[in-house]
Parts: structure tokens; sequence; C-alpha cells
């Protein structure tokens, strides 16, 4: 038995009929939206950037609900890894950002760098950052602005 298959041209016909419909990203989310966020969340926030586990404070530095204090204190965070997110989070507030470009860690300065949010200033001052690395980031971005 061959496992070719070989259909009519009204199963063909059929078939692109009753193919699922692509939603955009806007309505995908309207049709699932969030639930709201409520100061239980905002709570258990602020109790989980308290936790000794930073891949948990990572994800709390992660969420765009996270309050301006609490991630403004994960920006100081030990952890590398903890103050990188932040410094990607879209929601980080530019002030924190001015503070993580001038990071010790080279990945928290480039994730800042590819922050689609981060003053023109900051992205100034990063691009004369004493790594190659993060020097490339923002050029690889600039690069995406023009050709955008």
């Amino acid at each position: 038995m061959s496992c070719i298959r070989f259909n009519t041209p009204a199963q063909r016909l059929a078939m692109r009929e009753h193919r699922p419909a692509m939603l955009t990203p806007e309505q995908a989310a309207a049709l699932h939206p969030s639930p709201p966020v409520t100061e239980s969340k905002i709570r258990r926030l602020r109790l989980l950037a308290e936790d000794a586990n930073p891949k948990i404070r990572e994800s709390v530095a992660s969420s765009y609900h996270a309050p301006e204090d609490v991630l403004r204190k994960l920006a100081a965070d030990p952890d590398d890894g903890v103050r990188g997110c932040v410094a990607k989070n879209e929601s980080t507030p530019c002030d924190i950002l001015r503070t993580l470009a001038g990071d010790r860690s080279e990945t928290v300065r480039g994730w800042v760098a590819v922050n689609y949010f981060v003053p023109e200033d900051v992205m100034a001052a990063l691009a004369d950052d004493r790594s190659g690395t993060v020097r490339s980031l923002v050029k690889w971005k600039a690069g995406l602005a023009a050709a955008g």
C-alpha cells in the first residue's frame, strides 16, 4: 500500500475552502484577552521579586505589570540574568534603562541596546560602549530603523 495521497480536484477545493483562517496577532489577542491586573497579582509580583531563586526574580523582571519600584530594585539585583530581564522589558521606565546602560555586564548593556523603548541619548552612549558586542547591537538596531 502506498502512502502517497491522491486527492481529486473537488477534494483539494474543499480542503482549501475549509482551511483555518489566519488571524493577525491583534485578532488573536482580541479573542483571548488577558485577565485584568489585580492588586493580588501585584502583591504576588512583589513577593516573587524577593525570592532566593534568580529565575523566579527574572520572571518578575520580565513582567509588563511589575511596578516601577520593583523594576528599580531588580535593576540593582546581583544576578546578571535578572538585570538583563529588566533591561529587555519593554515596560521598564527610561530612567532605569539609563542606569542599566552603564551596567558592569556586557549582556545587560546589550539588552538595553536592543530594547525598542530606550531613549535616543542612551543609544548614543551605547554606540561608544567599551564592548564591541554592544556597539554592534546598536549598529544592528540602527540598521533595522533605517530599513523600516
